[in-house]
């Protein structure tokens, strides 16, 4: 496949930013090369030097998601040290972006719809919760309440972003702050 003189090529991973981004906007379908191509400002072709077809790029954004959402935000929250409360803390830091939130929220509509994304979907969430257990383990929450307080503190990290309620005078950073710690809390 040969280039134009002067023509801009974008790399793999602009391609894939720009596919979650039309996917948090508009759903799995609007991610289309022709839709892709002009945002990104290059010609079709150059969406092949990075992928056989448009299924190659959506299985490299659920890649990306994976990885991003999970994966390196684990990690992240791991490198910021501190015991499992800390860590616990973090992670409400690192998945506050509302912009990985709309991409969280376009996958898992695609998941309703398609049982090799739902299964990808279930992977993510028994990793995230693998690691919420361990987190709630070393707090020393009762073992009887593990599984409860990591489903909890998942529904509030996703969830969090759909809420769209008033607080009376207390802030929604100061009712958040206060949810996750109760979660915390080790004795009942």
């Amino acid at each position: 496949m040969g280039r134009e003189v002067g023509a801009k090529r974008r790399t793999r991973i602009e391609w894939i930013a720009a596919a979650l981004e039309a996917m948090a906007d508009g759903g799995v379908d609007a991610v289309r090369v022709e839709r892709l191509a002009p945002t990104l400002g290059v010609s079709k072709g150059s969406f092949y030097w990075h992928f056989e077809d448009r299924n190659d790029l959506l299985t490299a954004t659920v890649d990306q998601w994976e990885a991003g959402g999970t994966d390196r935000i684990i990690a992240r929250a791991e490198a910021g040290g501190g015991d499992a409360a800390a860590r616990i803390l973090a992670l409400g830091r690192l998945t506050a972006d509302p912009k990985r939130m709309a991409s969280e929220l376009a996958i898992r509509d695609w998941a309703r719809r398609d049982p090799a994304i739902a299964a990808r979907v279930e992977r993510v969430d028994d990793r995230r919760m693998q690691y919420l257990r361990a987190l709630f383990t070393q707090l020393g929450a009762p073992t009887g309440e593990i599984e409860a307080r990591a489903m909890l503190l998942s529904s509030l990290l996703t969830g969090n972003y759909f809420i769209r309620a008033k607080h009376g005078r207390r802030s929604r950073r100061t009712v958040l702050a206060q949810a996750v710690a109760l979660l915390l809390e080790t004795k009942c």
